[in-house]
């Protein structure tokens, strides 16, 4: 599965994009979501819980200008998860296609999956060529 909206470029929408999510984390997401409501993800930058992506009730994590969305996880619910990262952050991950998976374990204190003994983590691969036209990267 993958996200519905890009990110801030000049991709031509639905076309690629930057986020995506596993089966399993989906599933937990929809989970989640029927106990929490609208969910949010927002990738740490190294604070906390090492850079790991950090999931909360959607609004619990103020974002402003200084955050850069991403898009939206696609887990098969009316609404997608936008996920964010801050701008200075995004500088790195620019090249980088992000997919939202979870393992077992405990991660943050801070990330809605926290109790259930679970961690979200980001799995990662360089954009295609393709992509990265696509994305005004090239």
């Amino acid at each position: 599965m993958t996200a519905d909206t890009t990110s801030p470029s000049t991709a031509p929408e639905n076309t690629h994009s930057r986020v995506g999510v596993t089966d399993t984390a989906a599933e937990l997401l929809r989970d989640l979501t029927k106990r929490h409501g609208p969910l949010m993800f927002h990738q740490s930058g190294g604070c906390c819980d090492g850079s790991s992506p950090m999931c909360f009730e959607d609004g619990d994590f103020i974002t402003s200008d200084a955050d850069v969305h991403l898009g939206d996880l696609d887990v098969g619910l009316d609404r997608g998860i936008p996920m964010w990262m801050s701008v200075s952050q995004f500088e790195y991950w620019k090249h980088t296609h992000i997919t939202v998976d979870v393992v077992k374990g405990r991660g943050a204190g801070f990330s809605v999956e926290a109790p259930d003994g679970v961690r979200f983590l980001i799995r990662s691969r360089l954009l295609t060529d393709d992509e990265l036209a696509a994305f005004d990267l090239v």
